[in-house]
């Protein structure tokens, strides 16, 4: 079959349909600014509007990035990812971040970096073992499984819902080497202890910053402690770009192995459309390959296709500018809490760690085991008034039946974790709460204590 002779390219646009193209588009982004604006948020009717645990808070601008990389049709990584990506080391302070498409694929690309060979004696082995707690999401949990390692479990403190140095310290075995905790929803653990605990001990630390993005611990950002540490944006967390993530540190070496796992794991750093950024493109020998193999088709990891778009980075660039206003919000609506329920008995209230300046993720309420009523009857109560609730997610993960049969160790009791599984669960601070809606939440709780 005969095909037609490759033509010349297509020519670019005259200038007038650029500019009429340039009207069209600017219209449809005036047209969402309007559309948002419509759909200001609706009065608050106390018993009748839904206040929930989490959610993002979105302006015009929010709704105008996302449509307009839709509208250029930036669908794949692209040049706002890696604006996103330099703005977010910066925030933390640290050397580089990588994209990602969900906070828990930031977990797995984190662990699974410290089993590479460029690590030399230091790689992590099948069978070595990573101190983490017993109380918290399960996704902090499963890199250290899904990569044949072994999890060894130790209890937390209530109050803070963070585990100590001290605790970490008795789990330390001859096979221990690495520590992977998250700071527990949105209160830093003693980063700074933990993090010398680390050095002194030549371990790794992978510091889970899912829930906490904006929080600090002695001045510094939480996510700067690690080696490694994660940030998830998913709607419910401090900002959001709908589903994604990051993988931060300070060690170029680190980062290198992060976007080759998160690329494939080709051996290749030439960004998503571009090639032979290195200039050597048909030179390299890697391998048993021959000389001059194509190094966008060489691969030195088993690795994952965990990128995210421009489109989800686009949203995350515009409400990056806000993280610092959403966690004065978190703060005010947390404390506002806080003094409102502090004469209520029956409860006990969260407490910030000493030293830390928590952007909060969530109010955590751990109804004491003599108290006149029961985690339950508060929550269903507070259900029936249409406030929204969440457990400490899997309280202690050891009772969940898919870490049954999971080699595991714990060290001490897990007393804190078990009650908190029974008796806690956490209600809203996130910046679209109101004071009205705050109000309204401590004055039901504080009328159900009451009643008994």
């Amino acid at each position: 079959m005969n095909r037609p002779a490759a033509g010349p390219p297509y020519p670019s646009a005259p200038e007038e349909e650029k500019t009429h193209m340039s009207d069209i588009k600017n219209e449809i982004l005036e047209l969402v600014r309007k559309h948002h604006r419509e759909r200001a948020q609706q009065e608050f009717v106390p018993g009748v509007s839904r206040i929930l645990p989490s959610g993002a808070t979105f302006d015009e601008d929010d709704r105008v990035a996302l449509v307009e990389a839709a509208v250029d049709m930036r669908i794949a990584a692209g040049v706002s990812s890696q604006r996103f990506e330099r703005g977010f080391a910066r925030l933390l302070g640290v050397r580089k971040a990588h994209m990602t498409n969900s906070g828990s694929s930031a977990n797995l690309l984190a662990l699974s970096a410290l089993k590479a060979a460029e690590l030399g004696e230091r790689r992590l082995r099948p069978g070595d073992e990573v101190v983490t707690v017993a109380a918290g999401f399960p996704t902090t949990v499963n890199p250290i499984v899904q990569n044949g390692l072994v999890p060894v479990f130790v209890d937390v403190e209530l109050g803070t819902y963070n585990t100590t140095p001290e605790r970490i310290r008795e789990a330390l075995s001859p096979k221990t080497r690495a520590i992977m905790i998250a700071h527990a929803l949105g209160n830093p653990f003693a980063a700074e202890e933990v993090a010398e605990l680390a050095r002194e001990n030549g371990l790794f630390l992978v510091e889970d910053n899912c829930d906490a993005v904006g929080s600090t611990y002695r001045g510094r950002p939480t996510g700067s402690f690690g080696d490694l540490s994660t940030a998830s944006f998913y709607p419910a967390h401090h900002i959001t770009t709908g589903e994604g993530g990051c993988v931060a540190t300070r060690s170029p070496a680190l980062a290198r192995i992060v976007e080759q796992l998160r690329d494939w794991g080709r051996d290749c750093w030439c960004e998503p459309g571009e090639e032979n950024t290195c200039l050597k493109r048909f030179e390299y020998q890697l391998g048993t390959l021959p000389h001059g193999y194509d190094h966008k088709y060489i691969f030195s990891h088993i690795g994952y296709n965990l990128k995210s778009t421009d489109l989800q980075a686009a949203l995350g660039l515009n409400q990056l500018g806000k993280v610092h206003e959403f966690a004065e919000i978190r703060k005010r609506n947390w404390q506002r809490m806080r003094e409102g329920l502090a004469a209520v008995s029956g409860l006990l209230l969260p407490s910030a760690t000493p030293d830390s300046d928590p952007s909060w993720f969530g109010f955590v309420v751990t109804v004491r085991p003599d108290a006149p009523f029961t985690r339950r009857e508060l929550g269903d109560f507070l259900e029936s008034r249409h406030i929204g609730t969440r457990r400490f997610f899997g309280g202690n993960l050891t009772r969940h039946p898919a870490y049954r049969d999971t080699p595991h160790r714990v060290v001490g009791e897990l007393t804190n974790s078990d009650i908190i599984t029974e008796h806690t669960f956490w209600i809203g601070v996130y910046p679209s709460l109101t004071t009205e809606m705050i109000d309204y939440v401590v004055d039901s709780i504080t009328g159900f204590a009451a009643g008994y």
